[in-house]
């Protein structure tokens, strides 16, 4: 058995445990979108219908090579880091502190730097904001992301590790997906919680670029990108994507970039629309 043969055998017989919770989230979710539709909260369906379908397309991709990038990228790094870390019971705590801390960094560059918003902007795209919200991931998340876990893997965590410390920090945000918990005291200060992550999915102006954290919100705090929920939140993105077609769902913002680029006026603004904030544009221009 070569290398990646032993460590995909290791990886899952350990992802079993995290598969099987990931199931019972896509039950509550089912449960709370027919719930729902027959008590008339959620009259129309289209919204919750495409993040079905979007996230059906992310479980088929990750069935081929393409979804593979994201575990094939780390468990090659692996092959190439310096340092090794044990696992033990303090190193899988350090491992999810690790992946908590990187992801709010990952977060926080996908909502500055327009090409990486560009896919990001998928999640955020809905003007509802209920459970099915948490499948509505763009189709090539996975073949990016995985290179901001890359430092991981070179201060000492295995592959198996950091993976699995990445989709605790990721399934622990399922249930952030809701308006039906209000607010929770002094939790909203120190964790992720629903009324935490809605401030996150506003379009409201205070609210832009708040909350990136994953488990917990002291990285926010920290880090000067905390706001507590204070005036009812507007779901969505500022531009409106205007369909329920997952395809333009996924597509829509790279559309946008590409129409930028094409009308700049020279290099240096093409890069600016790729790589500065969303809503940039030259100061020559309004």
């Amino acid at each position: 058995m070569n290398y990646i043969e032993q460590q995909f055998e290791a990886f899952s017989e350990t992802f079993g445990v995290l598969e099987i919770i990931g199931l019972l989230f896509l039950v509550m979710i089912i449960v709370e979108t027919v719930l729902d539709f027959f008590s008339g909260r959620r009259r129309n369906l289209g919204e919750s219908v495409s993040n079905f379908v979007i996230a059906t397309g992310n479980v088929l991709l990750e069935r081929t090579l393409y979804g593979l990038v994201f575990i094939l990228g780390l468990f090659l790094t692996q092959r190439y880091a310096p340092l090794s870390i044990e696992h033990q019971w303090w190193s899988w705590i350090l491992a999810i502190l690790a992946a908590d801390l990187t992801y709010y960094w990952m977060h926080r560059f996908e909502h500055e730097i327009r090409i990486l918003w560009a896919y990001h902007s998928v999640h955020h795209s809905s003007p509802e904001y209920n459970l099915t919200t948490s499948l509505r991931l763009a189709w090539i998340e996975g073949v990016i992301e995985w290179i901001f876990f890359v430092p991981m893997i070179l201060i000492g965590f295995s592959a198996i590790q950091t993976i699995i410390a990445i989709s605790i920090v990721v399934l622990y945000q399922t249930w952030l997906h809701t308006e039906k918990i209000g607010k929770l005291g002094w939790l909203d200060r120190i964790i992720n919680t629903p009324s935490v992550h809605r401030v996150h999915h506003g379009s409201n102006k205070k609210y832009h670029d708040k909350n990136y954290g994953g488990i917990l919100i002291i990285w926010d705090r920290m880090f000067g990108t905390y706001q507590m929920e204070e005036e009812k939140v507007v779901y969505g993105i500022t531009t409106p994507v205007g369909s329920w077609n997952p395809l333009v769902v996924n597509v829509h913002e790279f559309w946008s970039i590409a129409k930028d680029v094409f009308r700049a006026k020279n290099l240096s603004e093409a890069l600016g629309y790729i790589f500065r904030s969303p809503g940039w544009k030259p100061e020559s221009r309004d």
